[in-house]
């Protein structure tokens, strides 16, 4: 099953100024082989190992830490029923931290897959379609008109710019051929860019480089209880996704497709692209910016799984918390006891992952 329409494939067999012989990326996805399906590893086994590797790394990221921490200490609140430094600093600060990297792993990643099949492209993320900047850039505004202003008013303004920054990237995209694929990401990270100079710009013009710093790399030391629970809304958001699964597979294999199975191929990309926006604010207000999640993680799950949405997206969910929870660890540890940004760390892990996946042979091969 393939996200590009039917459309692009006849686009490309006609126009006779594309080079006759398709790329290994296309030949895949237009024709994969009756032995390249049989070869795909089973979604359960896939879902099994990414939850024993999830549970290690959990256990990992509790147990690291500038602060002093024991599991004995643990043990002994539990059975003398009574609170102690270990306890407290567990329920404070190292289960939060630790829910909040595994709800924006699983947001990032599910919404990187969402907007992939909305845009038929594997190239494109939130951070490339102008998503999580135009959050920026209206949590920016917000706080500098109304610094006192609640948390969830600061969230809807930050949504509704990502929505608003969303819309005008599709506008821009709108009379782009089908088949230049590498256009639209190229396209989203120009518009990206500009959206970020501008913030700047405001930001130096105000003097609050320093907080737009915080939103622009994500970072989760500043993450205690009562600080994260915003991120709980994406992990709804997320079950929402799982639901309507099937139709957004639907309108990834095209308007005629989705034309012909009577579903409403606008009503379904704008519900797309709003749940989109929407955890991108979130993940943004609540711990900043981080790229190449919803890049990377889909297109190692498509190159596993295929892309049937309603039996790849547990399997998105559960690699994007891993591999934030991996790059998290990294940063912690790479300059004990400072902490590099896992933005940073993830931005190189990615980077790495992302050319390995493009330079790989094809399997067929």
């Amino acid at each position: 099953m393939s996200l590009f329409s039917s459309r692009a494939d006849a686009s490309v067999k006609d126009n006779p100024a594309l080079p006759a012989a398709p790329s290994s990326w296309q030949k895949k996805t237009r024709n994969p082989s009756p032995k390249h399906q049989r070869a795909a590893i089973p979604p359960w086994l896939i879902n099994t190992g990414s939850l024993i590797i999830m549970g290690l790394l959990v256990l990992l990221s509790l147990s690291i830490g500038v602060a002093d921490f024991s599991w004995s200490g643990i043990f002994h609140s539990i059975i003398n029923h009574s609170a102690n430094s270990d306890s407290s600093l567990l329920l404070v600060s190292r289960i939060p931290r630790t829910i909040a990297i595994i709800l924006t792993g699983i947001a990032m990643a599910v919404a990187g897959m969402i907007i992939q099949v909305v845009l038929k492209n594997r190239f494109v993320e939130p951070s490339m379609v102008g998503a999580t900047q135009s959050a920026a850039l209206g949590l920016l505004v917000v706080s500098l008109l109304f610094p006192a202003s609640a948390l969830l008013i600061k969230m809807g303004v930050a949504t509704i710019t990502a929505m608003f920054g969303m819309m005008l990237f599709m506008l821009l995209i709108h009379r782009i051929p089908p088949t230049d694929f590498l256009m639209i990401p190229l396209i989203g990270i120009v518009f990206g860019g500009i959206i970020e100079a501008v913030t700047t710009f405001i930001a130096y013009q105000t003097e609050s480089l320093q907080m737009l710093s915080v939103w622009q790399f994500g970072d989760f030391s500043a993450v205690l209880a009562g600080r994260y629970e915003l991120l709980w809304l994406t992990g709804a958001l997320c079950v929402l996704a799982y639901i309507i699964a099937d139709k957004l597979t639907i309108v990834g294999l095209g308007d005629n497709i989705a034309l012909n199975l009577g579903i409403s191929k606008r009503q379904v990309t704008w519900l797309g692209v709003g749940m989109v926006a929407m955890m991108s604010a979130v993940v943004v207000v609540t711990v900043g910016m981080i790229p190449f999640i919803g890049l990377v993680v889909p297109n190692i799950v498509s190159r596993l799984m295929g892309d049937k949405l309603r039996s790849s997206l547990p399997a998105v969910a559960l690699l994007g918390a891993s591999a934030v929870l991996l790059c998290d660890i990294i940063g912690r540890s790479i300059r004990y006891p400072f902490e590099v940004p896992v933005a940073t760390v993830f931005g190189v892990v990615g980077t790495v992952l992302f050319l390995w996946l493009l330079l790989r042979a094809p399997a067929e091969q």
